[in-house]
């Protein structure tokens, strides 16, 4: 991995990452609740997270302008996912959101989601892709998520035709009630990625896993 080394966004960029942070502000609130729905163990419960992220939070700005660090890469959907350590490779699909504001989330267990308010993979901020522990009986593609390390590499083909390499940098793990919204989808100074999914025990009672699991990693190269 090369030196980071410092630019600056154009207005365009600025406009593209508030609006983002803007859409993320309004919906987030709303999507933790659904999120956390009664589900069976078998269908498996959508990874998400609980709650907004300060407006405040990001980047020193100066001038009007963010100052970044690192390799950046222009606007372009993800296509697929490949996990080296995990030895997992998944085709991923756009999540918006469904009529009553709640995110929408994988349909299989194969299949990862990237939330489409957020920033695409390579481009400046925090890109944010979901996907199950378990489906209907299936290990689902981040089955084993909560088992990645620092260093680990996570490839993300996009639709431009290039391959985006993040390096994980930590993984966290979170009772729900405490999910660190703020560190997920608030501003940063550098392209980023979230994995998130489900983890911890699994609450019988309430139909849903305790905890989540985030991998925050950090655009490599491409």
């Amino acid at each position: 991995m090369s030196q980071p080394e410092s630019r600056r966004v154009g207005r365009q960029g600025r406009i593209a990452l508030l609006a983002a942070a803007v859409v993320a502000l309004a919906v987030i609130a709303a999507v933790g609740a659904n999120l956390r729905g009664d589900r069976t163990r078998d269908r498996g419960e959508p990874p998400a997270p609980v709650s907004a992220s300060p407006a405040g939070s990001g980047p020193e700005r100066t001038g009007g302008d963010a100052l970044t660090t690192g390799p950046l890469l222009p606007t372009s959907n993800p296509v697929s996912v490949s996990i080296p350590a995990l030895n997992v490779t998944s085709t991923v699909t756009g999540l918006g959101l469904n009529p009553d504001g709640s995110m929408q989330v994988p349909d299989n267990a194969d299949t990862v989601g990237w939330f489409t308010h957020a920033p695409t993979p390579g481009a400046l901020g925090p890109a944010v892709l979901a996907g199950h522990v378990n489906w209907k009986g299936h290990d689902g593609a981040f089955a084993a998520l909560d088992t990645m390390k620092a260093g680990d590499a996570v490839n993300i083909t996009r639709g431009d035709g290039i391959i985006a390499t993040f390096t994980v940098t930590k993984v966290g793990h979170y009772p729900k009630d405490q999910f660190p919204s703020d560190a997920v989808y608030g501003a940063i100074d550098h392209a980023g990625l979230r994995l998130i999914t489900c983890g911890g025990e699994f609450d019988t009672g309430r139909h849903s896993y305790r905890d989540n699991i985030v991998v925050y990693a950090t655009l490599a190269h491409s």
